[in-house]
């Protein structure tokens, strides 16, 4: 009895430190109240909305906040005024200053990004741009709010290796490429959710290796610009600052879960060239497979795939290549 009482508690995450309550952070960004009570925190970035041509929301990655915004912290401040450009990035359920979200689900993420463009009046149509984790949402934008779409773009998008379209050697292929402790992290995740806050906190065994900030999984080209990421040190105590299960645990337990729909069965939601879809990759990142990708393309032919030569899973934090997804994704240049 002793055992399981220990057992019990050891798989009990703590509650959440919700900011502005007496016990959590506090509250200093901008925040809207979503429909169900939670709120959600944003940052503005690019031209005012009410001179912007271009409406941009972007999704951040995962043990990441809306800082994070690749898209604007990197992309050329001309490239900004002369398209007229407007980015909103904000923290994703249970990051920074996000409420959590418990009843979190596959499709809940793209509602609370269609209630944050309504309440910011960015019109009937926008942008989305998604990278990594953030970019694994993009596919959930385009099945759950596809009508609200201007144009989408995937950067280094996240895979579930259970996602039923995957021939089953290509699949276990990928995923046997990954470190073991990473294996076994995604399985907890996918079979045992309950377990994933103690399989990520106990001493035993090793854990996720990027949540851990291990660079034994960073590819040449990403050593390389790791010193572009030295501003994260002035934010990165508020990424996890509500507690890890609801921010980074939680997005290992959808994004490896069981999912509602597979992005292979989509269909075109542009169908008459009014919009494009973009997924970008690098040939060499070491955390998401690109043969991965290249399948989701043949399957997904209406998807625009950019396989980049060289490059890792930091790829838009190099020189120019944010500028050559925007002007693609807004202009449709080559």
């Amino acid at each position: 009895m002793g055992f399981l009482a220990w057992a019990y508690q050891a798989i009990q995450s703590p509650p959440p430190k919700i900011c502005g309550s007496s016990d959590g952070p506090p509250v200093t960004a901008s925040r809207i109240k979503l429909s169900d009570g939670r709120h959600l925190a944003y940052k503005e970035h690019g031209v005012p909305k009410d001179r912007a041509k271009y409406k941009i929301v972007y999704v951040h990655g995962f043990d990441s906040c809306r800082h994070d915004a690749i898209v604007a912290t990197t992309l050329s401040p001309e490239i900004i005024e002369e398209l007229g450009i407007y980015i909103v990035s904000f923290d994703r359920p249970g990051y920074g200053e996000s409420d959590p979200n418990p009843k979190r689900t596959v499709k809940s993420l793209p509602l609370d990004i269609e209630e944050l463009a309504d309440q910011l009046g960015l019109g009937s149509k926008f942008y989305v741009i998604g990278f990594s984790m953030g970019g694994q949402v993009i596919w959930s934008c385009l099945k759950y709010i596809p009508h609200r779409l201007a144009g989408a773009t995937l950067i280094a998008p996240v895979v579930n290796y259970w996602w039923p379209s995957f021939p089953a050697n290509l699949s276990k292929e990928a995923y046997y490429q990954q470190f073991r402790q990473d294996q076994w992290a995604l399985r907890v995740a996918h079979y045992t959710p309950w377990l994933t806050y103690w399989w990520n906190t106990q001493k035993w065994f090793p854990a996720c290796s990027v949540a851990e900030h291990s660079t034994d999984i960073l590819s040449r080209q990403d050593k390389e610009l790791m010193p572009k990421l030295s501003k994260r040190k002035e934010y990165m105590a508020q990424v996890r600052q509500q507690g890890e299960f609801e921010s980074i645990h939680r997005d290992l337990m959808i994004g490896f879960g069981t999912w509602e729909f597979d992005p292979m069965d989509l269909k075109n939601p542009f169908p008459n060239n009014e919009g494009s879809v973009h997924l970008w990759h690098g040939d060499e990142d070491a955390m998401v497979p690109v043969s991965l990708q290249r399948y989701i393309a043949q399957q997904l032919p209406w998807i625009q795939f950019h396989e980049i030569p060289g490059a890792g899973h930091l790829f838009p934090y190099a020189e120019g290549r944010t500028n050559a997804m925007i002007k693609a994704l807004l202009t449709g240049e080559k």
